[in-house]
């Protein structure tokens, strides 16, 4: 889906090949590439190159990705859907230097939000690695709801790592306090 999404702060865009080199610097950050189960590190521009090579304006809703794009400073992260075995699973990622300022707190929710308007799907799945507790928090935050815990390869760190895996259903979405 070509969408764009419009938040106080900043507009969520569909990825193109010119965000490249911005994906390519701020994934080569193990302390972001670390908490990600499906980025490599080291993380080098052809890798970023691969995956907006994949993006295409005819995926379903529950595969669209959004650049987030501040104004006088471009794509600084990512946040998107795509299938799982339950459902769409939602996963996102900011730039280091962008961290601890409500950013991907605000681009979690006007996805959502555009999700569940769009789709017919019942939850959204997601989680986080056990040491990911800025994630946990939003997440928490947001009305996301413990279901267990499992193993989640992390290819930065290439090992199976112990996740805390989460939900938000369509009912607890709409029914939040906004």
């Amino acid at each position: 889906m070509n969408v764009t999404l419009h938040t106080p702060r900043f507009v969520l865009r569909q990825p193109q090949m010119g965000d490249a080199e911005p994906i390519a610097r701020y994934l080569n950050d193990f302390a972001v590439s670390g908490n990600l189960a499906r980025v490599p590190f080291p993380y080098h521009l052809s890798d970023a190159k691969a995956w907006l090579n994949t993006r295409r304006a005819d995926l379903p809703a529950e595969a669209t990705n959004f650049a987030i794009d501040l104004p006088d400073q471009g794509l600084v992260g990512q946040v998107g859907f795509h299938q799982g075995a339950e459902g769409p699973i939602i996963g996102y990622w900011l730039g280091q230097p962008f961290w601890n300022r409500g950013i991907m707190t605000e681009a979690v929710i006007a996805s959502l939000d555009w999700l569940f308007s769009v789709s017919d799907a019942p939850a959204v799945y997601s989680g986080v690695f056990h040491f990911n507790a800025a994630s946990l928090a939003i997440q928490t935050r947001l009305g996301f709801i413990q279901t267990g815990r499992s193993t989640l390869l992390c290819l930065a760190r290439g090992a199976e790592v112990e996740h805390i895996d989460t939900i938000m259903t369509r009912s607890v979405w709409k029914a939040r306090d906004k």
